[in-house]
């Protein structure tokens, strides 16, 4: 009722009649003319007089209803167009004028606005529509691969080579990036900078601009750029250069890269590794956490050196992918606009990379036995003076970090098991198509959920953690429990497995003695 009623008030302007404040009022349904002849009576303007109406800053007012109402602070002027004011005239014109050229110019503005949304909008729908033609040829390619191995198996065909991004032999293939870096920038709040120290951060809830942040920030916040003089735009490129050189792996991918390092800065608070190494342990620490799976093709050592790839060639069948993330990495470094170490001393620089080399080398499972009991001798009486000890220490806690994942909260951790099974699948697939060996523990006939975490929990992560708890008491609630935990879930629900394919078992016997009393 209120908007129909407020239609038929008056409107009233307030004009500057020489020197005076003129009140005028009148109906939203006047025309224009019945306008003009008011505004001429109340300012002592012969009828019929042409008029114009400006504001206070000189700008034309439409005279007409829809003109805007003013104040007594902020007065109209009916200025006669018939009077010897022609300068004043002609000023009011040019800016009349200015104004409405003024208002072309943004008009065509927009409409050069939508026609930049319009093709914005078409690229979009034409992407889309490629997108969606790529999963149908994605899925087409997967049944070609898919008959193409039953044929080689079927002829007892030769093998093919594990895939590898880099052939040393051509010189470097990384892109340089002189750029700037672009990826979004993503401030951090507090709470996700006292979480990021923490292993029950969730690693899942990230996009990988986020992640890029994330990892710039734990540089910084350990005085890293600092410590080696990093220009903070070469640290940008150079974590844009690791993301680029992980795969889209179930398992080992950037995400896995961002797991590992997140782990590592937690452990580095959680322990006050600050207070009992050298900022340079920190950088090593950190940077090969980074580095650590640089270009894993998805496929692990055994299938390098059963299947004799370029890798296993390449390296004489001695830890083949960790060597090849320490030379990616170092081929990443080599390149002036990434080399994050460029203002370090050389003979510094050549002990940094010696020590990032060993850590990552340590990473082989293969080696983990070997480790793990020099560093249970070293324990006991352990010396942070003691370079030895130091470096044995580091070797452990990338160990740690590397495999850490059952430390997390159940629905952080449980994912990571999907994403492992999923590429031991594939690598599996891959040997029996090509002949060749099959571990149990990779073999989707033969391995469940619970099977493959609760020997590897139980003899690998529990005795390793409970080593460096001897070291750093105060894991024990926060890193050594949930493993415990952990364990005692995937083993609950083997005795529901064991109890479900009991009673299968059952059932079927049931059914096929019932078939032969019939």
């Amino acid at each position: 009722m209120g908007s129909s009623s407020s239609s038929y008030a008056p409107k009233t302007v307030y004009l500057d009649v020489d020197g005076k404040v003129q009140k005028v009022v009148f109906s939203r349904h006047c025309s224009p003319c019945d306008i003009k002849e008011l505004l001429c009576s109340s300012s002592n303007v012969p009828r019929n007089t042409a008029i114009m109406m400006v504001d206070p800053e000189g700008a034309l007012v439409s005279i007409d209803p829809t003109m805007p109402t003013n104040s007594p602070n902020s007065l109209y002027k009916v200025v006669p167009l018939s009077t010897g004011q022609l300068g004043d005239k002609e000023d009011m014109f040019q800016n009349v004028l200015s104004q409405v050229a003024d208002q072309f110019s943004r008009a065509f503005r927009i409409n050069e606005l939508k026609t930049e949304v319009t093709n914005r909008l078409a690229m979009l729908e034409k992407r889309v529509e490629l997108e969606g033609l790529k999963v149908v040829e994605i899925g087409k390619c997967k049944n070609d691969l898919k008959k193409l191995r039953d044929e080689m198996t079927s002829r007892g065909g030769s093998r093919v080579n594990c895939p590898c991004k880099y052939n040393f032999d051509d010189g470097k293939k990384v892109t340089p990036r002189r750029d700037v870096p672009k990826y979004p920038k993503y401030t951090l709040s507090q709470d996700t900078i006292e979480s990021l120290k923490k292993p029950t951060f969730d690693v899942w809830h990230w996009e990988h601009n986020e992640m890029l942040s994330c990892l710039e920030y734990m540089y910084h916040d350990l005085g890293l750029v600092k410590e080696f003089s990093m220009n903070p735009i070469t640290l940008k490129r150079w974590l844009l250069a690791i993301q680029e050189n992980y795969r889209s792996n179930p398992f080992h991918n950037f995400r896995h890269c961002f797991c590992v390092s997140q782990m590592m800065y937690g452990m580095i608070h959680l322990c006050n590794l600050q207070e009992k190494m050298t900022q340079t342990d920190m950088g090593i620490l950190m940077t090969a956490a980074v580095c650590h799976d640089l270009d894993h093709p998805g496929y692990n050592n055994t299938y390098q050196i059963n299947a004799r790839t370029e890798l296993a060639v390449r390296y004489n069948d001695i830890s083949p992918l960790e060597n090849h993330h320490c030379a990616v990495a170092f081929q990443i470094l080599s390149l002036p606009e990434c080399n994050i170490f460029a203002n370090v001393d050389p003979e510094a620089y050549k002990q940094i990379r010696q020590a990032i080399i060993t850590l990552i080398l340590a990473t082989d499972m293969a080696r983990h036995g070997e480790i793990l009991d020099s560093f249970k001798q070293k324990v006991d009486n352990f010396d942070f003076t003691n370079e030895e000890h130091v470096t044995c220490l580091k070797m452990v806690l990338i160990k740690c970090c590397d495999i850490s994942n059952e430390v997390r909260p159940t629905e952080v951790a449980e994912p990571w098991v999907d994403c492992l099974l999923e590429e031991y699948f594939m690598q599996s697939d891959r040997e029996k198509s090509e002949g060749l060996p099959v571990a149990p523990f990779m073999d989707r006939d033969k391995v469940t959920k619970p099977t493959a975490q609760i020997g590897f929990i139980k003899f690998v992560l529990i005795p390793m953690f409970e080593t460096v708890m001897k070291l750093f008491p105060q894991i024990e609630e926060i890193m050594v429990q949930p493993l415990r935990d952990s364990r005692d879930h995937y083993e609950e629900l083997k005795q529901i497995d064991d109890a479900m394919t009991e009673a299968q078992k059952k059932k079927t016997e049931s059914m096929s003695l019932g078939g032969k009393k019939k």
